[in-house]
């Protein structure tokens, strides 16, 4: 078991504060958008095994069936296949998607045979990995996800009565889904003059007239002060407006538009860069890979829920992927500490109040922010007041054990 130092991302849409003060830190008056606890070779964590500080991609590059266990090495290869993180975001991020594995694969082959450099503006793929993502609010947090379903849209684009808008509502309303919502999607990466200045007066103004649309509209307007004159406005309104509340989540799975907005929260993700992007950034935007990329369904939107195991007190997210696995510990210092076994890496992240962590003969002290990585096959004890993020991966190993010690 080790702690872990992490990289902090200072994005520009990150808060200054939100991140400093659940550390119990100063402000750097600088943005700090993502916490990374992971070995994402961008910015591994660090740890130290009593020989300086080591990047933990390196560790396990050099050790991978000792770190990772065999079944991991096997399925994965010598990384680590997710990557945690805490997101402070006080102003909208890009719209993006991301890729199934078979077209990361090809991208990144394709783009490698042209001779593309990884770290190139122009760059798509920069890895051959999919990037499915869980998001985890843990203050009141908003975002964009998939697709309104086209009627609903079409209601949108008609209450905003702005010039221009209605043959699109009209394709909304009388394609078929698939149809209407590509068709639409098409047109809004690249209007017609004139309209995006349309569209944003008209969010403006019928965000401040209140209605039934009060808090899309908000968050629509938010975005055209964030990025004004970005085309980027139009494709998100196409897009379901999420307020999740504090322990809630969403999945976002491959071919899923979608962009955060604001709030505090824990993700993980598959241990990949590939990142589409469809507007909402001064960053490239490869619009023929992105519509082929993009799932032009309106599946029902949720918002996710634990699954709270009565026998182990563990609150389980579920995920229909095996790069990752997600699950939330609200410690009572009353109660008797949970033993956490896995076949599997896992890092433990405490995001309130203090836990104790012990492996063998070592003990350490979690507080907001601070985390520790255990090989595969430790087992840890877990215990104190405070509520704890698990990380490890859904892959079968061997039995997973998660409860309170006997």
């Amino acid at each position: 078991m080790d702690l872990l130092t992490a990289t902090i991302q200072p994005y520009d849409w990150g808060s200054t504060t939100a991140l400093a003060e659940l550390m119990g830190l100063p402000p750097t008056g600088e943005p700090q958008a993502e916490l990374w606890l992971g070995a994402h070779p961008a910015a591994p964590s660090r740890i130290d095994r009593g020989h300086g500080p080591l990047a933990l991609d390196e560790l396990l590059a050099a050790n991978p069936t000792a770190e990772l266990g065999p079944v991991l090495t096997r399925r994965f290869g010598p990384r680590l296949p997710f990557l945690l993180k805490m997101l402070a975001v006080d102003a909208p991020l890009s719209l993006q998607v991301h890729p199934d594995p078979a077209q990361a694969t090809a991208g990144h082959a394709r783009e490698n045979a042209l001779g593309i450099p990884l770290d190139a503006p122009h760059r798509t793929y920069r890895d051959d990995q999919h990037k499915p993502e869980m998001i985890v609010a843990l203050t009141p947090f908003q975002a964009l996800c998939g697709f309104r379903p086209p009627r609903r849209a079409a209601d949108l684009l008609d209450h905003l009565d702005a010039p221009g808008l209605g043959p699109y509502a009209e394709a909304l309303r009388t394609q078929p889904e698939d149809t209407a919502l590509r068709q639409v999607f098409t047109a809004f990466l690249t209007p017609p003059t004139g309209l995006l200045t349309a569209v944003t007066d008209a969010v403006r103004r019928a965000s401040a007239a209140g209605g039934p649309y009060r808090a899309d509209l908000a968050a629509y307007t938010a975005i055209t002060h964030a990025h004004p004159d970005d085309p980027g406005l139009l494709p998100a309104l196409m897009l379901n407006h999420a307020d999740l509340e504090p322990g809630q989540a969403l999945f976002l799975g491959a071919g899923m538009p979608h962009a955060y907005l604001s709030g505090l929260g824990v993700e993980i993700m598959a241990s990949s860069d590939n990142v589409l992007r469809c507007g909402l950034t001064p960053k490239h935007v490869d619009a023929a890979e992105l519509l082929k990329t993009v799932r032009f369904t309106a599946p029902p939107a949720r918002a996710l829920t634990a699954r709270r195991d009565a026998a182990t007190g563990e609150h389980l997210y579920p995920a229909p992927v095996d790069d990752f696995r997600l699950s939330r510990f609200d410690l009572v210092r009353t109660h008797a500490p949970h033993t956490l076994t896995a076949g599997a890496p896992q890092i433990l992240l405490c995001v309130r109040g203090e836990a104790t962590v012990s492996c063998e003969e070592r003990t350490v002290s979690l507080t907001p922010g601070r985390a520790v990585y255990a090989p595969a096959g430790d087992t840890l004890r877990l215990s104190g007041e405070a509520m704890v993020f698990r990380a490890t991966t859904a892959l079968r190993t061997r039995p997973r054990e998660a409860g309170p010690a006997r």
